[in-house]
C-alpha cells in the first residue's frame, strides 16, 4: 500500500545521505501484512497516550493487503494499552470474525465496514470518544483555518449532521456516514465525535485523528476567549493543506510516535 504513493513534500532532503523515513516495500503480502498490523497496535498505543479510551469505545480498522475485502481491529472491550499483534481481529464488511478470537465492536464494523466497504480507495479509518472533538461536535461546524495546524483541514473535511447523536449501532447509520468521506481526510459528526480516514495508511489516519483533536480543543480555547480570531486567508490554507495536510505528511509525522513506542513498549509487537 505505502509503496504505491509516491510522495511529495517540502519536508524532503536536498541533501543526499541523511537519515530520513522512507516509505518501505515488501516482498510478499505476509510481510506487508506484518506490518500493517504492527503499525495499527502502534495507533492503538499512541491512542492511550493521549488519552483517547473511554470504556469500550474507540476502534481504528487497515485493510488486510491480500483481501481488501477484510480489515484489521482491535479488539471488542481490550484498553488501546494493551492492543498488541497479537489479539487484534480481522473481520469482513459485515461484521464477522474471521482471525481472533475477541468480539468485534458492532459500531467499528457499522461505521468502519460501511466506509470500507463503499470506499475501495479509503485502507484505514480512526474513531474515537475524545473530550475535545466530542465537545466541537456538539457545536455542528466546520472547523476553522485559525493556525497552520488547522489549514491542513481546510476543505478537507465535512460535518456530518445526518443521524446526529444516534447510536451507531445500526446499518442505517453506517451507510449514512459513509456518502460523507468522498474525497476528504476527516468527518465532525455531530452530537458524536471525529472520524478520520486514509486512503495511503494507517498512521496517516490516526495522525490526523490526533491533529484533528488537537485542533478542536485550540478551537475551543480561542472560542472561550471571547474574540475573533485572524483566519488563515483561504489562499494560504489552501498552501498549507497542501504542503503540511497531505496523506504523506501524516505518514511521515507518525514516524517518531512509532519510533518512541517500539523503544518504550516493545510488548505491542508480541
Amino acid at each position: 500500500m505505502l509503496d504505491t504513493v509516491k510522495k511529495r513534500s517540502i519536508y524532503d532532503p536536498t541533501q543526499p545521505g541523511l537519515i530520513y523515513p522512507e516509505a518501505p516495500t515488501f516482498e510478499n503480502f505476509a510481510a506487508e501484512r506484518l506490518h500493517l498490523k504492527q503499525r495499527l497496535v502502534a495507533a492503538c498505543r499512541a491512542f492511550a497516550l493521549e488519552g483517547f479510551d473511554y470504556g469500550f469505545a474507540g476502534h481504528l480498522t487497515i485493510r488486510d493487503p491480500e483481501r481488501p475485502e477484510l480489515y484489521w481491529t482491535n479488539p471488542m472491550c481490550v484498553h488501546f494499552a494493551q492492543v498488541k499483534v497479537s489479539n487484534l481481529i480481522l473481520a469482513d464488511h459485515k461484521g464477522r470474525v474471521v482471525e481472533g478470537r475477541h468480539a468485534i465492536n458492532r459500531a467499528g464494523f457499522v461505521l468502519h465496514g460501511a466506509v470500507h466497504e463503499a470506499h475501495p480507495d479509503i485502507v484505514a479509518m480512526c474513531h474515537a470518544h475524545t473530550v475535545y472533538g466530542t465537545a466541537f461536535a456538539a457545536l455542528g461546524r466546520p472547523l476553522a483555518p485559525i493556525s497552520q495546524d488547522a489549514a491542513a483541514f481546510f476543505e478537507d473535511h465535512v460535518v456530518i449532521k445526518d443521524e446526529a447523536g444516534q447510536v451507531a449501532v445500526e446499518e442505517s447509520a453506517g451507510l449514512a456516514v459513509c456518502d460523507w468521506f468522498k474525497g476528504v481526510k476527516a468527518a465532525i459528526h455531530q452530537n458524536h465525535g471525529l472520524l478520520t480516514a486514509s486512503r495511503h495508511s494507517i498512521e496517516a489516519a490516526a495522525f490526523w485523528f490526533i491533529a484533528l483533536e488537537r485542533c478542536c480543543r485550540q478551537q475551543l480555547l480561542v472560542d472561550a476567549a471571547g474574540h475573533t480570531p485572524t483566519l488563515v486567508s483561504p489562499e494560504r490554507s489552501r498552501y498549507s493543506r497542501e504542503h503540511v495536510g497531505s496523506e504523506y505528511i501524516g505518514w511521515l509525522h507518525f514516524q517518531p510516535i512509532y519510533d518512541h513506542l517500539v523503544a518504550t513498549q516493545p510488548d505491542m509487537l508480541d
